[in-house]
């Protein structure tokens, strides 16, 4: 039996880091793992062990810097969930680069688990519509010129688009980067949870109302269940991140009540 299945199976506590951990999906993981009796270094811009902006390359350094102290060096998992979904560059900023830096920063930080893992929390808005431009441009790394786009898009009105761009372009990175020498090649599972619409602080807006959410509802259609909790997509990064997933790489697993299935049915094949 392997190092990673012992730690299943003998409940050996690990550390993960946790980004957006203060709220939603990544505070209902953070209290998942801890109830499983990990450790949880938790980033968001209040209420966390690591309190820092994803948006600057500053807040990125620090976040680095200080897991890397709070960690001793090592850590087992990470999952960069932290995101915004309103209509301004801060989404793009956040979702795509605060999300990359995350993961690639913290990398050097999981060679010294017996078992590393890495997630990030993509979305099925990555199957809707997106600015061609800005993703192109994110996917490049120009992060200036990818804002710039960005920006041109909230000035016309169209910053909704904005959301859906960074998680495709979110998607599309870790396609790229899951199988490559710096993550599968160094044993470290990398894969996304894709979720529908979520209760959580950042929808609160559009489904307050059963009018709001009948519209969301209509765009965005959820057959198996509907509407979720954020504990339904936290399940899903918690085994993502564990020590049984061994094998799965570069997945966006789509736990979206169906979405996913209503848009695409079996064109993916």
């Amino acid at each position: 039996m392997g190092l990673a299945a012992r730690a299943a199976l003998e409940g050996i506590m690990r550390t993960v880091v946790v980004t957006g951990s203060a709220s939603g999906i990544g505070k209902a993981l953070k209290g998942l793992l801890e109830a499983d009796g990990h450790r949880v270094i938790g980033v968001d811009l209040r209420d966390a062990d690591v309190t820092v902006d994803l948006t600057t390359d500053d807040g990125r350094a620090e976040l680095v810097e200080k897991v890397t102290a709070l960690s001793g060096g090592t850590i087992d998992a990470v999952v960069a969930n932290a995101g915004l979904s309103n209509g301004s560059p801060a989404t793009l900023a956040v979702n795509y680069f605060g999300a990359v830096a995350t993961l690639d920063g913290l990398r050097p930080l999981l060679a010294g688990s017996d078992a590393p893992r890495a997630a990030v929390t993509c979305s099925m808005a990555s199957l809707l519509p997106v600015d061609d431009r800005l993703v192109e441009l994110t996917l490049e790394g120009d992060e200036a010129a990818a804002l710039a786009r960005a920006a041109e898009l909230t000035e016309a009105g169209t910053g909704d688009i904005i959301y859906g761009s960074s998680k495709a372009a979110v998607a599309h990175w870790l396609r790229r980067a899951a199988p490559t020498a710096d993550w599968a090649g160094a044993g470290i599972p990398l894969n996304a949870i894709g979720p529908g619409i979520v209760q959580t602080g950042m929808t609160r807006e559009m489904l307050s109302t059963d009018e709001s959410t009948k519209a969301v509802e209509a765009v965005v259609p959820m057959p198996l269940g509907g509407i979720m909790g954020p504990e339904v997509p936290a399940y899903l990064l918690r085994f993502l991140v564990s020590p049984e997933n061994s094998h799965m790489c570069g997945q966006v697993v789509f736990v979206d009540g169906g979405s996913d299935v209503v848009f695409r049915s079996d064109k993916v094949w």
